[in-house]
């Protein structure tokens, strides 16, 4: 398994321009990743896009809802952003979100839930199921079919859905037809053959990656509920997921895990593979595996969402 060419000539800059979150604060590890941010001069167009609020646990958070061309109720995509649970926002997936809906033909509603570790586990998880039951209730006024609304995320955002599945689930609704898990966060386990062998020089560091739960679920028994590490649950009754996984990611092996946990509990799951790929090279459109996997992740999801 070697790298992507086009990621081979760029790993050196990407890992060593990886800022030290470890080794700040929350607030400044979010600065610091806001600085770098450039947004795209000429954002990819769609149908209409909003920004509304979500009330959630007595205050609200932000959502932002991308409706793709055409009339009629259409799916729905309920996405929470990846960032280690700390940083990242609507801001800097709202190139990946507009891209989905075009792909998708769905109406994408992207989550600004609260970030630790000013707000910790289990907040993000609730804000993303507060969100996915508002996007049900609301389906009408939305133009979304309720009968074919997903969750999806990437990284952190990946663990987001993956909960807020097993939380529709555990408390009686709202049905979800499936689930779009892209290289997600899934267990705090940090002995695993992938974080030997990529915890260093790959641009997902180990040090940042035991940091991200040491801000979100800093309490060790905590990491033994499934809505923290959706590994310890039972998974029966799930819908069906598609799942993109990277060759040269610290989080290899726990999404394999993952996957097939969920197979063996009778879970359908389509696996995207893309070995020569780093974490979080999804949102690299620079990269020409980064439209392959957005259309192979797409084109699957749709295909669940369909009818």
């Amino acid at each position: 398994m070697t790298l992507d060419p086009q990621i081979a000539g760029l790993i050196d800059a990407l890992d060593g321009g990886f800022p030290a979150v470890h080794t700040m604060t929350g607030a400044q590890a979010r600065a610091t990743i806001r600085s770098r941010f450039t947004p795209a001069p000429r954002p990819e167009p769609v149908a209409a896009v909003q920004e509304l609020r979500v009330p959630v646990d007595g205050t609200s958070i932000r959502v932002r809802v991308y409706r793709p061309a055409g009339e009629g109720a259409v799916p729905a995509l309920v996405f929470a952003h990846g960032g280690g649970f700390v940083f990242c926002d609507l801001e800097s997936h709202d190139g990946l979100c507009r891209n989905l809906t075009n792909r998708l033909g769905a109406v994408v509603v992207s989550v600004d839930y609260r970030r630790a570790p000013e707000d910790r586990w289990p907040t993000a998880a609730e804000d993303m199921y507060a969100a996915v039951r508002w996007v049900a209730d609301n389906a009408a006024e939305l133009g979304i079919d309720a009968g074919r609304i997903a969750v999806g995320g990437d990284s952190a955002g990946g663990n987001l859905a993956a909960v807020t599945a097993l939380m529709a689930r555990d408390r009686g609704g709202p049905a979800l037809r499936a689930q779009l898990l892209l290289y997600p966060v899934i267990a705090a386990d940090f002995d695993t053959e992938s974080y030997r062998l990529f915890g260093q020089g790959f641009y997902n560091p180990e040090p940042a990656l035991r940091w991200y739960w040491d801000q979100y679920v800093p309490e060790l028994a905590d990491r033994r509920h499934p809505y923290a590490v959706p590994l310890h649950a039972e998974l029966a009754g799930l819908p069906p997921a598609v799942m993109v996984t990277t060759g040269h990611d610290p989080l290899r092996d726990e999404a394999f895990a993952y996957a097939q946990a969920l197979t063996d509990a009778g879970v359908a799951v389509t696996r995207c593979e893309f070995g020569g790929a780093v974490h979080g090279f999804m949102t690299m459109p620079m990269l020409d595996i980064c439209h392959e996997a957005r259309r192979r992740s797409t084109e699957e999801l749709a295909a669940l969402l369909r009818g």
